[in-house]
């Protein structure tokens, strides 16, 4: 006999998740989604199989503003094998071509320094970006290679916190858009030389820590309450817009579509944080328009609980 499901329940909220290795970040997703019976979930940005480490998950409400944490900057922790290329860039794929391992921690240092700032770096086949509505990792498994366009990235800082030749471990800290097994080869590549990840841990995004984090065996020891006291609210997904209050009236007013009146100087052309100034909840973002008026851009619903 079968055993019901759990009725799906609204909740609203973000979850810092430590996700393990060797599972997608859906499937990591849909896990902590059943752990919660959450009605509704997503995730801000993908992490590979590989990979472990930072990754918030958005329930119910959040999930309106989680593409505010897809421009976000990231940090990671790196292991690289020095002297060996894959055809993945990571230790999943076959070595494919060999080179030099015995590098010098000066040399190094200065391959580091060297990508350190704005650069261009080409996505690899092994990815998650979109061609012809595939994403890119399909077409490599089919040995097809597509031409990918050169993007312009920032690495902000490279620290190597173990350097053992073939190893090397690095702490590195990007903007958006950067792919790490690409800098890995990058990095190989200044010193005449090959690399590929053997682990990759995401450490930051968007001001969260991975202290902060929670694993997917921790979610499923608590009980409803236990996992609900460690979701955060929604308005952590924006906190780097700017904030505003505005009396009963004026919520009302933007909460029906309507363009609320507004005196006092805001900023024009981004989204703004709106708070109800009687109770401090988050009612949404809005834009503030020349004409002095506030408009809704995205609201929370107000029927969620």
């Amino acid at each position: 006999m079968n055993t019901p499901k759990a009725p799906k329940r609204a909740v609203n909220g973000v979850l810092l998740l430590d996700k393990p290795a060797g599972i997608s970040s859906n499937t990591a997703l849909q896990q902590a989604r059943r752990l919660f019976a959450a009605q509704k979930a997503g995730h801000t940005g993908v992490l590979d199989p590989l990979a472990t480490g930072l990754l918030p998950l958005c329930f119910g409400e959040a999930t309106k503003f989680a593409q505010y944490l897809l421009d976000a900057d990231k940090a990671y922790t790196a292991t690289l094998k020095l002297g060996e290329a894959t055809t993945t860039g990571d230790a999943e794929g076959d070595i494919i071509e060999c080179g030099r391992s015995d590098i010098g921690v000066d040399e190094f240092q200065a391959a580091c320094a060297a990508l350190t700032g704005p650069i261009r770096q080409v996505p690899p086949m092994f990815s998650a970006l979109k061609h012809e509505g595939r994403p890119l990792y399909e077409y490599a498994r089919r040995g097809i290679t597509i031409e990918r366009k050169a993007r312009d990235i920032t690495i902000y800082q490279i620290d190597i916190l173990e350097f053992a030749p073939p190893q090397a471990v690095l702490a590195v800290r990007c903007s958006k858009g950067t792919y790490i097994r690409t800098l890995a080869e990058d990095l190989a590549r200044h010193l005449g030389s090959f690399a590929h990840l053997t682990a990759l841990r995401r450490t930051a995004t968007a001001g969260f820590d991975i202290a902060a984090a929670h694993s997917l065996e921790v979610l499923a020891a608590l009980d409803t309450d236990g996992r609900d006291a460690l979701l955060l609210p929604c308005d952590v997904l924006v906190q780097h817009l700017p904030a505003v209050q505005a009396d009963a009236a004026t919520v009302a007013d933007v909460q029906c579509g309507r363009r609320a009146p507004f005196s006092g100087s805001l900023p024009n052309g981004q989204p703004l944080r709106l708070y109800a100034a009687d109770t401090q909840d988050f009612v949404g973002l809005v834009e503030y328009l020349p004409q002095g008026c506030l408009k809704a851009v995205r609201l929370m619903n107000t029927a969620a609980d």
